[in-house]
């Protein structure tokens, strides 16, 4: 989603609070987005939101619930999707090949120390860099915009 866009919906009160985490300000790393809505109605609502932009959900792993059955006691919560888009997963593999361990993409959602939720992924542009494929930037930019649009929408 380009920027204007984003921000007319800040403006208008269409989207929900797209802001920097606090730990990461300045780092650009992350892209985040805050949410009203429950951990729960964001498992429902963020396979939604994937399924209109041609991603779809791999797999939820409930880190609370995991460590659980590991026996250990984590009073947080944590939903961490792997999201994919196929067509551009092949084109990045066809690429690069050890683009591969940065594969699936993955959107948490989780409960912040101050008790609101929030959704955030890393910045697929930041990680191309790290594999020096300067030709895969665009992929990345397009696959960052759409990875946006989906947290927002499922945020809203």
């Amino acid at each position: 989603m380009p920027r204007w866009s984003l921000a007319l919906l800040v403006l208008t009160g269409c989207a929900p609070d797209r802001r920097d985490p606090p730990s990461m300000e300045g780092h650009d790393m992350l892209i985040a987005v805050d949410s009203k809505k429950s951990l729960a109605q964001l498992r429902e609502d963020l396979p939604k939101a994937c399924a209109a932009r041609k991603f779809g959900v791999l797999g939820v792993h409930d880190l609370k619930e995991k460590m659980r059955e590991k026996g250990v006691d984590y009073a947080g919560e944590c939903l961490v999707f792997e999201v994919c888009n196929p067509q551009k997963a092949k084109q990045v593999l066809e690429a690069n090949p050890d683009i591969s361990t940065a594969l699936p993409c993955r959107i948490s959602a989780y409960r912040t120390k101050d008790g609101g939720v929030r959704l955030a992924t890393l910045r697929p542009t930041k990680l191309i860099d790290l594999f020096g494929t300067k030709e895969l930037q665009q992929t990345a930019r397009e696959v960052e915009e759409t990875l946006e649009a989906i947290m927002i929408e499922a945020a809203r």
